[in-house]
């Protein structure tokens, strides 16, 4: 069998602007192939929501490169291993894929380099993940990484971008090459665990592409004023809101950041501009973890790694199943639970209420989020706990993230439709009332069809006496 190059895809499950796939089939022939790991499948990073989404997304990508003269070869076990085994069977020198941040996937890939090499493979990790090239690679003036956005921002701005590539014309695998099966939800890590939640997003390249250009097209030029909306435009049943709703499709890589960059910086106005900087946030926290990987599920400030939690199992419960008796709050966790996605301004004010309401550790929350969240990956859902429970690398004092459920809904869902969809016993609660229905009268939730404290919970927790408690135990922890 004759010498081809490895392409080992992983969360870049895509034929366009994949620079590893591109480099290889322009040098000949290609192994496109996927491990199924059992270190993630069995592990506990598995997720149901995920495993299914996933399934759907390695359908897709075999039919795109059948519809190019290939397929996708699958193969079931250590990925060192694996590669190795698979490198001996077809003479392939060179296994390319593009690199990862997490600090699992740096040790994995540190790992199988290494095996690689000792099998005289080359390894060639390729940009792609992320905007740009080598988020780690930023510095500062004085050469250090940065653990602020605003100045990573500004240097980010004007760093390098790698040229956006096509989708090659045609991928050729060598003959003789076998495949496993592709892989099922439950081997991927779907058994056993919850089901795929009803989705709004469908897994694969063609149907991310297709949201990413209905996007480009129209809502992104009211990004900067509408991305906080929790409800689509009246008249509309995005349930997204405000927001792209990308983000599975970028946690997988079946959209490309960077072609999604470049489209979104050819367009004018304050919109695109404000959804680039979500694309810099993305790279940011790349960054923070490439350097800081010992910050996975530890506080980054040293202060308040000694912050004290409480064990509130009752409030964790009705937290998870979204029956707070705060509507913003039952809300976004029902979209999470429904949809393996949530609106991020729901996710700040979710986070917020289990770690500064509740004072429950946020760990246990971003278990919860990972368990179901198709966009879920280390470093964005890790970082983005660690901002909300103000002990990561937002400079902001905590208690500027101190959020209120009920003006945050007030501000965010005037007038309900984001919560009525996904609180249904709040349906016929008046918009003046929403926000608070524990303050309608026996006539008023008589007439709404929602007895408080039967129908729908009062609230489980007191926010501004909370508010206060939380206050006294950051201030303990900073020995202030």
């Amino acid at each position: 069998m004759g010498s081809a190059e490895i392409v080992w895809f992983r969360r870049d499950l895509r034929v366009h602007d994949h620079p590893a796939l591109h480099a290889a089939a322009e040098r000949g022939d290609v192994v496109p192939v996927f491990v199924v790991d059992p270190a993630v499948a069995d592990g506990p990073a598995a997720s149901g929501p995920r495993a299914h989404f996933l399934a759907g997304c390695l359908e897709a990508l075999d039919a795109a490169l059948r519809e190019r003269g290939g397929r996708l070869v699958v193969r079931h076990g250590d990925p060192a291993a694996a590669l190795v085994a698979l490198a001996a069977k077809t003479g392939a020198r060179v296994v390319r894929w593009t690199a990862d941040a997490s600090p699992f996937g740096v040790r994995r890939d540190g790992r199988v380099a290494a095996a690689l090499e000792r099998a005289g493979v080359t390894a060639v990790p390729t940009a792609g993940q992320y905007v740009v090239s080598d988020p780690g690679a930023i510095r500062s003036g004085q050469g250090r990484p940065y653990t602020v956005f605003s100045p990573f921002a500004r240097v980010w701005d004007h760093a390098d971008r790698r040229r956006v590539v096509d989708a090659p014309e045609r991928v050729a695998v060598p003959a003789g090459v076998g495949s496993e099966l592709l892989p099922g939800p439950d081997d991927l890590g779907g058994r056993g665990r919850t089901d795929a939640p009803r989705r709004f997003h469908r897994p694969g390249e063609d149907a991310g592409l297709a949201a990413a250009r209905e996007w480009l097209d129209g809502p992104i030029a009211d990004y900067a004023d509408e991305h906080d909306r929790l409800a689509g435009p009246p008249g509309t049943d995005r349930p997204s809101g405000g927001t792209s709703g990308l983000s599975p499709h970028l946690r997988w890589g079946t959209v490309s950041p960077r072609w999604l960059e470049a489209r979104a910086a050819q367009l004018e106005g304050e919109g695109p501009a404000a959804f680039v900087r979500q694309l810099a946030w993305r790279d940011f926290y790349a960054h923070v973890y490439l350097h800081h990987p010992q910050d996975r599920l530890r506080a980054h400030q040293p202060r308040y790694r000694t912050l004290a939690w409480e064990e509130d199992e009752d409030g964790l419960r009705a937290w998870r199943a979204g029956r707070t008796g705060y509507p913003l709050v039952d809300a976004g966790m029902r979209q999470l639970a429904a949809t393996g996605w949530m609106h991020n301004r729901a996710r700040l004010v979710v986070g917020s209420f289990l770690t500064k309401d509740l004072h429950v550790d946020w760990r246990l929350g971003e278990r919860h989020f990972w368990s179901l969240l198709l966009d879920g990956e280390p470093t964005q859902n890790d970082g983005n706990w660690q901002w909300v429970t103000s002990i990561g690398v937002d400079p902001k004092p905590y208690f500027q993230r101190l959020f209120n459920p009920t003006r945050q809904l007030q501000r965010f869902d005037p007038d309900g439709r984001y919560v009525r969809r996904w609180v249904p016993e709040l349906r016929r609660v008046p918009p003046e009332r929403i926000a608070e229905p524990w303050r309608m009268g026996p006539l008023e939730q008589a007439e709404a069809g929602c007895v408080i404290g039967e129908d729908y919970p009062a609230p489980i927790v007191d926010h501004a006496a909370e508010r206060e408690h939380a206050a006294a135990r950051y201030r303990a922890a900073a020995g202030e």
